[in-house]
């Protein structure tokens, strides 16, 4: 079964690993496209912990060794799973270890990102918001992906 295939369980994690004071983002490959925290849904697993280790080191290549809970909440936001209109959202901040190894299935890219960086990726998801970026321009050279954008204006990264 493809990914797409599958229903919603509405339920999704974010990590957040900082380096040098720069922010881990992968690009997505697949919708929603832009530039994210690593995420996923929980998937089945035993909890938003586990899934949360799962994810970061299925897109990153990294280990967790430690979580700590910083936001959680639902949020409205599109996925490309049948029936996903919203999720329960965790995000997470995690202490790591290991080599940046992104996944070549599910990223583009996964780099560190300084504020600088990131505010600039802030300007052009504001941007596609006002839909003065088309689809296809963004698809191209997205900036945040939407809900990512939200969640790092809310935590006070951006």
């Amino acid at each position: 079964m493809t990914t797409s295939a599958k229903k919603c369980d509405h339920t999704s994690v974010g990590i957040l690993a900082w380096h040098d004071s720069k922010l881990l983002l992968i690009e997505r490959a697949n919708l929603p496209y832009g530039f994210a925290l690593p995420a996923g849904h929980v998937d089945g697993d035993i909890d938003y912990e586990a899934a949360a280790k799962r994810e970061f080191k299925e897109e990153t290549g990294l280990e967790v060794v430690k979580l700590e809970l910083v936001l959680e909440k639902r949020k409205e936001n599109h996925c490309r799973r049948s029936g996903g209109t919203w999720h329960h959202w965790k995000l997470f901040k995690a202490e790591w270890k290991g080599e940046l190894k992104r996944s070549e299935e599910e990223t583009k890219q996964a780099a560190w990102f300084d504020t600088a960086a990131l505010h600039e990726l802030a300007d052009h998801t504001k941007k596609y918001l006002a839909e003065e970026t088309s689809e296809p321009e963004w698809q191209e050279n997205p900036g945040l992906e939407p809900v990512m954008y939200e969640f790092l204006k809310e935590l006070k990264i951006i």
